[in-house]
């Protein structure tokens, strides 16, 4: 039987896991509870003690009781990640507690799939929580109040992450047999135009999922892969390597593309939006690049053209990367431009850049059988270039 996870520290928050889980066998639920103390067990009976979750620290439980706040911390949540991953009956997790909890919980969490319901309620989830959340679909409560405690206002917040969860776990739409195949595309405003075509001929046999590529998009979007919900990638806007190598606000790190490299997902890469590195304002652009050709997306967003040497950089990024994938990949190169902003006489047409671009590329892929670029003469959002896509993709699909 399924069952939902009770999760936080039972030593020093006791009160508010007991009611919890309480609140969840009240409404029918099976619940396993786990202590994540990190100073000793908690006395009172618990489903899972913090002794059996730290053994699955690969470096055992004197990587996790180590009597020191800071290491004790990462040591439980790099063994309540592997746990968590061990355990097959897991329906959804509720956490709770405060800075260390979260910090503890929230990795765990991460690892998940896209669709297991979790719920944290936190001390410290009302400010900047992209470093909780990521990629994932983790749900953060304020817990208002601090918790030390319950009182009128924690009983109410910890009744409804219950309810919630409960209700998400018993109500929540299940990734059924009978759900079309789903497909990831990444997408950019100035990409726009390609990505809605390919929607638009996809739409009726898969389910398209389009993700924006700000960084957050294309982690998402890779972890969808890992997790195996995916039936191909049309990875059409690979923007995120710009700002990775040129230091813009919307990297997906240096781990982009090793999800699905791994994945065996069918994949099918194009250069889209290669020409622009993301900052916010105008005034935030670093001072280095204040003589650059800027151009000013919206009063919030300022886009940076790529140089030369930066596509060279970019595009040995990417042809590395391309070069482990182990299913089959199509890249397709757009020579007619990259954006809606790579045309002639647009703010961004800079031919020199491209073909730098192109031929890092065409010189670093290690092309074969499975694994081949697709020279184009076209923008990449002519319809041209769109049906090209097409083509690729039910190529890669049926191999």
């Amino acid at each position: 039987m399924a069952s939902v996870y009770v999760v936080g520290t039972f030593d020093t928050k006791r009160a508010e896991l007991d009611h919890v889980a309480d609140l969840l066998r009240g409404n029918g639920s099976s619940v396993v509870t786990v202590d994540l103390s990190t100073y000793g067990t908690a006395r009172a009976a618990v489903s899972v003690p913090a002794e059996s979750v730290a053994v699955h620290h690969p470096y055992g439980r004197g990587a996790v009781f180590t009597g020191e706040r800071g290491s004790a911390v990462s040591g439980m949540a790099e063994a309540f990640e592997g746990f968590l991953n061990s355990r097959a009956d897991v329906a959804g997790v509720l956490g709770l507690g405060g800075s260390g909890a979260t910090a503890m919980i929230a990795p765990a969490m991460r690892s998940l799939p896209v669709g297991v319901p979790k719920f944290m309620v936190s001390t410290v989830v009302s400010g900047e929580v992209s470093g909780y959340v990521d990629a994932s679909d983790i749900t953060l409560l304020p817990s208002v109040t601090d918790m030390a405690g319950l009182n009128r206002i924690s009983r109410r917040v910890l009744a409804n992450a219950a309810n919630g969860l409960h209700g998400a776990v018993t109500a929540g739409t299940a990734f059924g047999a009978e759900d079309k195949p789903a497909v990831a595309l990444s997408m950019f405003g100035v990409t726009t135009t390609c990505v809605s075509g390919v929607v638009s001929e996809l739409e009726n046999e898969y389910d398209p999922l389009v993700f924006h590529a700000t960084g957050t998009g294309g982690r998402a979007m890779e972890k969808l892969a890992g997790d195996g919900l995916l039936r191909a990638v049309l990875d059409i806007t690979t923007t995120e390597v710009c700002d990775l190598v040129a230091g813009g606000v919307m990297s997906a790190g240096e781990e982009r593309f090793d999800s699905l490299a791994r994945s065996g997902v069918p994949y099918i890469g194009s250069c889209g939006a290669l020409d622009m590195v993301n900052f916010g304002t105008r005034k935030t652009v670093p001072e280095k690049y204040a003589d650059r050709n800027l151009y000013e997306h919206n009063p919030q967003v300022t886009l940076m053209r790529t140089t030369p040497e930066e596509c060279e950089r970019i595009a040995l990024f990417i042809a590395e990367k391309l070069n482990t994938f182990v299913a089959p990949v199509r890249f397709l190169l757009p020579e007619g431009g990259v954006s809606l902003l790579d045309v002639p006489g647009g703010p961004f047409y800079d031919p020199e850049a491209d073909a730098a671009l192109f031929e890092t590329l065409r010189s670093h892929v290690v092309q074969d059988e499975k694994r081949r670029l697709v020279r184009l003469p076209y923008n990449i959002n002519d319809p041209e270039f769109v049906r090209e896509l097409l083509t690729a993709f039910s190529e890669v699909v049926k191999e």
